[in-house]
């Protein structure tokens, strides 16, 4: 005979996996603004000037993780709800995962990591000398 409680089981799993997946999602989402503030904050900073002491540590970080080659906390705490919400993780980083593919056909190599790298640092030191310079303009 089947237990009366067997269904009810499953229909407390079924919102408790959709939960997880739906932070997994909310963590790519999270993750992918991060990646646009390191690449593109300084802009903010032409705008609002408070935004560099949150985007120089930020861009700092990212340039450390692609030189570094190692992996954003974010990416394990997205794969790990995903796995709690019953589905697969991945075993690349953030940026090979979601970013690469739209970007490059390939896989992300070591020298595309120091590319990208390397543009962080090379688009806001532009975007941080333009910055400075309209702030010494200003009397």
């Amino acid at each position: 005979m089947e237990s009366c409680f067997s269904n009810d089981q499953e229909n407390l799993e079924a919102p408790m996996k959709f939960d997880f997946v739906f932070f997994a999602d909310m963590v790519v989402l999270l993750h992918l603004g991060f990646v646009l503030l390191v690449m593109l904050g300084g802009l903010f900073v032409l705008k609002w000037k408070w935004v560099m002491w949150v985007h120089l540590p930020a861009a700092v970080w990212g340039a450390l993780i692609e030189f570094t080659g190692w992996i954003c906390p974010l990416t394990p705490l997205e794969n790990w709800l995903r796995e709690a919400g019953g589905e697969q993780g991945y075993q690349s980083d953030f940026i090979e995962h979601y970013v690469m593919p739209l970007l490059y056909p390939t896989g992300l190599t070591r020298e595309i990591q120091i590319f990208l790298g390397v543009l962080v640092i090379l688009l806001n030191v532009g975007i941080y000398a333009l910055v400075f310079h309209r702030h010494k303009k200003t009397p």
